[in-house]
């Protein structure tokens, strides 16, 4: 280990705070204009040219608002819990790839900060312990409201974090691997959303409940917790919980593109051509970008559209549904990976054929068992 090397990592990593900080500003403006298109709305446009100098105005008004303590709070974890929370969403992407090696200032730099030979495990190691932050938030504040918010998130990213930890395994079986370089260029040929387009949905379903974002909102529902495990927050603190979950919607969408969207790949049609990563390595960062962009506007979309969740419907949906559905993906991947490798390499697409056949079943059931409740109740 150089000198060279140590200064390379500070650096990057220095430049991805950042990027990330940036981020989480400028895509509470990306939030606030699409939801505004979506719903016939101006959204933001008074602050700066277009209204792009909004995120400004709002931290400066969190920085100069007045911080408040509950009397009877337990002032050190009140303290540290948003510290708890923001921190895995700015670790927590230090394995992926933004694109590949590129040579310069006569050395070949990397564009990711480590590479892990288990970073699929890492990503749910650190994704796991956001949830202390969020419950020591509501813990810690002497509030019932803040309390119940904070019982429910962990119920909540404990059963769902289940069906995103199997939803890892059949890109793990396909890939061969747990490091994700490698399985960005095990995507080379074909994307793994289209060899497991279930597998997919059901990450990005999953990905939704693990940063709260609707309609899996529940710790946060203000018709019946005023704002849930963040009711007692202002101020800074509040800007930390609020950069937290926004820096998890980056972070989340960029762990989707790499292990499903084919990371810095290109698209599919841009093979064998100038524009292609392998002809032209600068463009790897430019490709993750436009599929990050893409995802956020997805995870946005599907707040302007869906209602939320009932909370027993939301638990028995992670539990009863895509915990057993996903057990079933392992177990069609898994085959379709054997039979691929002895009999013929086709039969890999009997992956996706048979997800989807499993995918379809399990809509049936369960739109039968909603319409046996509603003969029920009737």
């Amino acid at each position: 280990m150089t000198f060279a090397l140590i200064l390379e990592w500070l650096i990057k990593g220095i430049i991805w705070v950042l990027v990330l900080l940036l981020g989480f500003a400028y895509l509470t403006l990306y939030e606030r204009k699409a939801l505004a298109r979506i719903q016939v709305r101006v959204g933001p446009n008074r602050t700066g040219p277009w209204g792009i100098l909004q995120p400004i105005a709002d931290a400066v008004k969190l920085i100069f608002k007045e911080e408040l303590m509950p009397a009877r709070a337990d002032k050190l974890l009140f303290f540290l819990a948003p510290v708890v929370t923001l921190a895995p969403a700015l670790v927590i992407t230090a394995v992926v790839p933004w694109g590949p090696t590129l040579h310069l200032f006569g050395r070949d730099i990397t564009l990711y900060i480590a590479d892990v030979n288990v970073g699929v495990l890492y990503i749910m190691s650190v994704a796991s312990i956001a949830v202390y932050g969020i419950v020591l938030a509501g813990w810690s504040s002497n509030n019932k409201y803040a309390m119940m918010g904070g019982l429910r998130s962990s119920a909540q990213m404990i059963s769902y974090e289940l069906a995103l930890g199997l939803s890892f395994v059949g890109v793990i079986l396909l890939a061969g691997s747990a490091r994700m370089t490698e399985i960005v260029e095990a995507q080379k040929s074909a994307w793994f959303v289209l060899l497991q387009p279930v597998g997919t949905a059901i990450f990005l379903i999953a990905t939704l409940a693990e940063v709260n974002r609707a309609p899996f909102d529940m710790p946060e529902a203000e018709q019946e917790l005023t704002a849930g495990y963040h009711t007692e927050y202002s101020g800074m603190k509040f800007a930390l919980l609020f950069m937290a979950e926004y820096d998890k919607m980056i972070a989340i969408s960029a762990i989707g593109a790499t292990l499903f969207f084919g990371g810095y790949r290109e698209f599919w049609f841009l093979s064998n051509t100038i524009l292609s990563v392998d002809k032209t390595p600068w463009l790897g960062p430019i490709y993750m970008f436009i599929k990050l962009i893409i995802l956020l506007f997805g995870m946005i979309w599907v707040r302007a559209t869906f209602p939320r969740i009932r909370y027993d419907r939301l638990m028995a949906f992670g539990w009863k549904i895509l915990l057993p559905l996903s057990l079933v993906l392992i177990f069609i991947t898994a085959t379709g990976i054997l039979l691929a490798q002895q009999i013929n390499s086709w039969l890999l697409w009997s992956i996706p054929i048979l997800s989807l056949a499993a995918g379809m079943i399990t809509i049936a059931l369960m739109y039968r068992t909603l319409r046996r409740k509603e003969y029920a109740r009737a």
